[in-house]
């Protein structure tokens, strides 16, 4: 009989549910916009009783606790999202469904998911980026996350700015000396008034994006030497790579091998890559 496997994706703009089969194809999909936790879980609760399913992979925005035995496991913690801090929302999501609940990062099920079937699947390491309504990153090695008490915090790595940007940044943890705080999606229109889907590709502003996201990347590729570095997310395109890749090699400048192809983006439209993982992730539970 085939299982049937759950995913929630949830962001900070919007939760993106799904349901598929244990071979991962789509069964049926819902979005539903980010507000209160309440009606946020609420509208969780409803899809999956409506269409049920014998597990569900939960890759949340952040910061959350995953580490198993202690007393954050299952919350979203510190969060700058207002009014989901403390947000007990394995608790909440396992009490009302009755099924088990793998629970990490949107980026961790993003990486599983290119290990799966995208970027990540024919290579031993790799780290995703996310560029969207926030940052975050997640690294696989041999098939397992990378991290310890808790989950990597890639998005608020400080960065070096760039000399010709003077934004005063859009974290309210750290300013503009951390990648979420220069280079997350608010950030576009908080410098220009104008909505990044809005904006003409050629403004500044992504030259400035691009730059933050060779950083991540060379700082992600010194640290961990992995084979692939994937960017996705809402901010961040195919056509941003070559001058990524560009802003790398003058950060390398000459200094450490790399390996052909390194920085690349997805090819999972709409973000599907979390979807996908979700699902891997899940059926990793029955």
């Amino acid at each position: 009989m085939m299982k049937k496997l759950g995913s929630i994706e949830a962001g900070g703009t919007k939760f993106v549910l799904a349901v598929g089969s244990d071979r991962f194809e789509l069964i049926t999909k819902k979005r539903i916009p980010t507000t209160t936790p309440d009606e946020t879980l609420a509208a969780c609760i409803d899809f999956f009783k409506e269409n049920p399913v014998d597990a569900i992979g939960l890759g949340s925005f952040g910061p959350i606790g995953i580490k198993h035995g202690t007393k954050e496991y299952g919350h979203i913690l510190a969060t700058p999202k207002p009014g989901w801090a403390n947000t007990d929302i394995v608790g909440i999501l396992t009490a009302a469904l009755h099924v088990p609940i793998y629970f990490t990062t949107d980026v961790n099920a993003s990486i599983y998911g290119e290990s799966v079937s995208g970027e990540a699947e024919n290579v031993d390491s790799a780290v995703y980026f996310t560029i969207g309504t926030g940052i975050g990153g997640g690294a696989i090695q041999a098939g397992h996350f990378i991290g310890g008490y808790s989950h990597l915090e890639m998005g608020h790595a400080p960065v070096i700015m760039h000399p010709d940007d003077h934004y005063e940044g859009g974290c309210p943890f750290h300013g503009n000396h951390c990648f979420e705080g220069v280079a997350a999606g608010p950030t576009i229109e908080a410098r220009t008034g104008i909505r990044g889907e809005n904006l003409d590709r050629d403004n500044q502003v992504f030259d400035f994006i691009d730059y933050y996201a060779a950083q991540m990347a060379f700082n992600a590729y010194v640290n961990l030497t992995p084979e692939k570095i994937i960017f996705g997310g809402s901010v961040i395109g195919d056509d941003d790579m070559p001058r990524v890749r560009e802003y790398f090699d003058q950060l390398n400048n000459g200094y450490v091998q790399i390996p052909d192809n390194l920085i690349v983006h997805s090819h999972f439209a709409d973000n599907a890559s979390a979807t996908v993982g979700d699902w891997a992730l899940a059926a990793t539970l029955i």
